[in-house]
């Protein structure tokens, strides 16, 4: 099938690239000069392991293209709207401007019978004022929400877990309409090679479609949020918070994914979309249901707090011309992701209290860099242990948590303290080998 995908930052370049792979035509659309001559080379221009070689692919074979001109978007089947809705500079909710511009650029293009599907986190309700501005021109808006996980996109879009597909609906039978119905057919062609390995295809109206999006992403920061909060009191009580998770871990109904406490998750999605559901439901006059949101946003937020303060008690109550070696930059690993990244966060704090901050990461240091010039930046992670009074680690590469020996760090640093604000590594070995080690709601 010929397809277009409207935004080619990591949502859209992920798809455009994956869909190309499972045979179909495609052309990626941005309006970003340097990031299509980039993707028009087969170049990644980020970070995203697996998507360097698709890319590769797609352009030779030819079923891959890129351009900033719309109208390429003319003659395609489906036209997959992915670009970015980040928090508004002046209060919590999403902008929507660029889905605004996609929208309008794209609707002089569109055929009659096209189907137009919606992959941006958007509001709730997003969906069918959009829906006025496509629909008088015969194509039909759907929304098909992405549920990436940053590090294994590509896996995810080829072989999702589930897949959402919100049509319109007739509102007296609640059943699809005949273009809903046609357009969850065409969608279901295009994503035929995982539906026929057995990932589930739910067709569902627009708007709980859009809440899927952001209720799955509440729930995940819920989980984290809980067991941070769990944190705070085993550090008040002594308890283990480590030992905590993995013994209610074991209960199915609860589960140990995403029960690790640390110093809260960050990027470019679970934060601005809890802050932007919070803020919708607040327009719908449902703010009370969505309170707890808020409540989990300021413990995230308290975790770096608490990292920091951990550091300075490390150092004997100062961090004032201290040598701290940071081992991490992006929010998480297997990506070069900074937006909102709690491990740059506690950097950029410890510089402020005077600190000697050196940074490394096995990717992220380029774009840290271009956001935190006041930091210093080493690429070797050996390198950047000479000389620390402290270490702290921030994400959780394999590099930090699996392959940094203690008795080989300590032959490298000036101080043996290490704050595990991952809760990533064995205490006993570190504290065994001579090392202070300081976790997060760990004694």
């Amino acid at each position: 099938m010929r397809l277009s995908v409207i935004g080619c930052g990591y949502l859209g370049a992920v798809h455009a690239a994956a869909m190309a792979s499972i045979g179909h035509v495609v052309v990626g659309i941005d309006v970003d000069e340097g990031k299509i001559e980039t993707l028009s080379r087969g170049e990644a221009p980020f970070f995203e392991p697996g998507l360097q070689e698709l890319l590769s692919e797609g352009i030779t074979s030819g079923k891959l293209s890129f351009t900033t001109e719309m109208s390429a978007a003319k003659g395609a089947e489906v036209h997959f709207i992915g670009v970015g809705t980040p928090q508004q500079k002046d209060g919590h909710a999403a902008d929507l401007t660029y889905v605004n511009a996609a929208i309008d650029g794209l609707v002089p293009f569109l055929s009659e019978g096209d189907i137009v599907a919606g992959k941006s986190t958007v509001p709730v309700g997003t969906a069918a004022t959009l829906a006025d501005r496509v629909e008088p021109t015969g194509a039909t808006l759907v929304w098909n929400p992405e549920f990436l996980r940053e590090g294994f996109a590509v896996q995810d879009t080829i072989d999702p877990d589930r897949l959402v597909v919100g049509v319109p609906v007739d509102p007296s039978t609640r059943a699809g309409t005949a273009a809903g119905e046609r357009a969850a057919e065409l969608l279901r062609e295009v994503y035929h090679p995982a539906i026929a390995k057995g990932t589930p295809f739910i067709v569902t109206d627009r708007a709980t479609a859009e809440l899927v999006k952001v209720a799955a992403n509440a729930f995940l920061a819920t989980k984290i949020s809980f067991i941070n909060a769990m944190a705070e009191i085993a550090e008040a009580t002594g308890a283990d918070v480590t030992q905590l998770a993995d013994a209610i871990g074991h209960d199915a109904r609860i589960g140990r994914r995403f029960l690790g406490a640390g110093i809260g998750f960050g990027g470019g999605c679970l934060p601005k979309d809890i802050r932007a559901f919070a803020a919708r439901a607040e327009e719908l006059g449902r703010g009370e249901s969505v309170a707890f949101l808020r409540q989990m946003d300021e413990i995230n937020l308290r975790r770096r707090d608490r990292a920091v303060e951990l550091v300075i008690s490390g150092l004997g109550g100062s961090a004032f011309g201290k040598k701290v070696t940071v081992l991490g930059a992006a929010f998480k690993p297997h990506s070069d992701d900074i937006r909102d990244s709690p491990a740059l966060d506690v950097a950029v704090r410890l510089k402020g209290l005077g600190a000697e901050v050196t940074v490394t990461d096995p990717q992220a240091i380029d774009n840290a860099r271009r956001v935190h010039p006041q930091l210093t930046y080493v690429a070797d992670r050996d390198d950047a242990l000479q000389g620390a009074d402290v270490v702290v680690v921030v994400t959780e590469w394999d590099e930090y948590r699996r392959q940094l020996d203690h008795n080989h760090a300590a032959g490298l640093t000036a101080g043996r303290v290490i704050v595990d604000g991952r809760n990533c590594l064995d205490p006993g070995a570190w504290r065994a080998a001579g090392w202070t080690y300081l976790g997060m709601g760990r004694p």
